[in-house]
């Protein structure tokens, strides 16, 4: 038999080879070259990048045998998921490589932006002693705030702690008690950026955070502020930030990422008061070797058919088959489950039924859990990541398991318990030769409506003329009903349910849910 191919197609780690070991036939591109990772990725049956490398929808066309590709690293960015997803091809990242190492930097960018370490040293190598041009500010005393309370965040926070900094911190999935455990005061953005001496971002870079410290964010914070963006470029609005320093709006800065990379002639870069690395995030010997080394051993297990814990997308492994149509089952029921949450979850229930129990379900509790926290953070969720997820941020998990599924043969219900005291409940099946994905149960509301990546969920008060309400204003909206189900209980309230063939426009919802004088109205996406 030949051996699988494996292409590396950026400088990783030689550990990474040796984690990879003597049962695959390795061969070397340089990604960046179009034409010639093209050409070498057709016929391989893994490919392992870093950041370079655009592993897009045509380099997966042009790859018939590509089973993995695998980001040694943290960021997808240049790996398009869903062309992979589409194609059957499992991506995997190592989720936990270099938090270590960005913490780290982020601490050093903070500490050099205090001290004014940067400009001092350069002016000692052009011979210049002046110690009082660069006096600087201690941390002692001084408020630290962190945007982004997630992992990066946590182990910034944990090591501040140790300067004798009052933590506060912006995130709005995480619960004010597991902040307090760690010493952090959460609050609205607003008072973090009124009340910080420092602030540093840890989010990560998505439609909603891009520009988040823009021209706005930069108006209300003290003129002695310095802030750190170790996370991603583009959450900082670069131009507003020059603007803020050179009008001393804002002292100072500390930067490591930046919206369009390689990034070498900012106008921030000309201001000594600004600290200034090329992403080096991720770069130490420690996150590279790390990275490697759990990329490889993902694909070697994807290649064998076991079960690969970083997958992000495709779940392979070796699963009992009455399990296996209830692991993106149970993905989905968590998913819609969080998006119907209204405030922090506190804790997941997990509930398994049916005759699925005689097998090990543990990972239909993974994949509910991963569900829920895809929509809760931006960073990759992958089945390994999603408890530490959980952990970090204080939600407890339960998996419980009951032989009688009632009218069906088996059943996934995510139940949320959220800080307000109210809970989210939400259930599915498969159904048929095809184990058709489907709703059967929202908050005790009995429905029967398919899982699509769009759907719609309103609650109201039982009355004619709904449904025709509904279909009236999608129609104009030119979105396309797949399904739709009315329940109601016996007092007259009553859920509606759809499943869509695209987004609905937040113009759309909010027509409807005023017309029909809903309670609640909730459009799904699936990531």
């Amino acid at each position: 038999m030949t051996k699988p191919r494996v292409l590396i197609a950026e400088e990783l780690s030689p550990a990474t080879v040796e984690a990879l070991g003597p049962d695959f036939e390795i061969v070397h591109c340089d990604g960046a070259d179009r034409a010639a990772l093209l050409a070498a990725i057709s016929d391989v049956d893994a490919i392992l990048v870093r950041s370079a490398t655009q592993v897009d929808a045509e380099a997966i066309a042009a790859a018939p045998r590509l089973k993995v590709v695998a980001r040694a690293g943290v960021g997808l960015d240049n790996v398009d998921v869903k062309a992979a997803t589409q194609a059957g091809v499992m991506v995997v990242n190592a989720p936990t490589s270099n938090i270590v190492s960005a913490a780290e930097l982020a601490v050093g960018l903070l500490l050099a932006s205090a001290r004014n370490i940067v400009p001092a040293n350069s002016a000692l190598h052009k011979g210049e002693w002046t110690r009082s041009k660069y006096t600087g500010v201690e941390l002692a005393d001084k408020t630290v705030g962190i945007v982004g309370l997630g992992r990066i965040g946590i182990l910034v926070a944990q090591r501040l702690s140790a300067f004798g900094v009052r933590l506060v911190a912006y995130d709005p999935y995480v619960q004010p008690a597991r902040a307090a455990q760690l010493g952090v005061r959460m609050m609205p953005l607003d008072e973090l950026l009124a009340e910080s001496d420092f602030i540093t971002v840890h989010l990560p870079k998505t439609p909603e955070t891009v520009g988040l410290i823009g021209e706005d964010a930069l108006r209300k914070v003290k003129p002695s502020v310095r802030i750190i963006n170790a996370a991603r470029g583009g959450i900082v609005d670069e131009d507003a930030l020059y603007r803020a320093i050179s009008e001393g709006r804002v002292a100072g800065a500390g930067l490591d990422v930046y919206a369009k990379e390689p990034c070498t002639d900012s106008p921030l870069f000309t201001l000594e008061s600004v600290v200034a690395t090329p992403h080096l995030g991720a770069s130490t010997d420690e996150a590279q070797e790390k990275a490697g080394i759990a990329v490889a051993r993902s694909v070697r297990l994807a290649l064998a058919g076991e079960l690969v814990p970083d997958a992000v997308n495709v779940q392979g492994g070796q699963l009992a088959a009455p399990i296996r149509p209830l692991v993106p089952l149970a993905e989905k029921v968590g998913q819609i489950a969080s998006s119907l949450a209204s405030d922090a979850v506190e804790r997941v229930d997990v509930e398994v039924l049916g005759d699925v129990i005689e097998h090990d379900v543990r990972v239909l509790e993974l994949s509910a859990l991963k569900g829920v926290f895809q929509i809760l953070v931006h960073d990759p969720v992958s089945f390994v990541n999603a408890p530490v997820l959980a952990e970090q941020r204080g939600v407890e998990v339960a998996l419980t398991t009951e032989a009688d599924s009632g009218d069906h043969r088996c059943l996934v219900r995510v139940i949320l318990t959220l800080t307000g005291g109210s809970t989210v409940s939400i259930a599915g099946t498969v159904t048929g030769s095809r184990n058709v994905s489907k709703v059967v149960e929202i908050d005790g509301f009995d429905v029967d409506v398919p899982i699509s990546d769009h759907l719609a969920i309103f609650r109201y008060h039982d009355r004619p003329g709904v449904v025709g309400v509904v279909g009236r204003i999608l129609g104009e909206a030119g979105v396309n009903i797949g399904s739709m189900q009315v329940s109601r209980d016996d007092t007259g309230h009553a859920l509606i349910v759809l499943s869509v063939d695209s987004a609905i426009p937040t113009e759309s919802l909010d027509a409807i849910t005023s017309h029909i004088d809903a309670h609640s109205g909730r459009a799904v996406a699936l990531v």
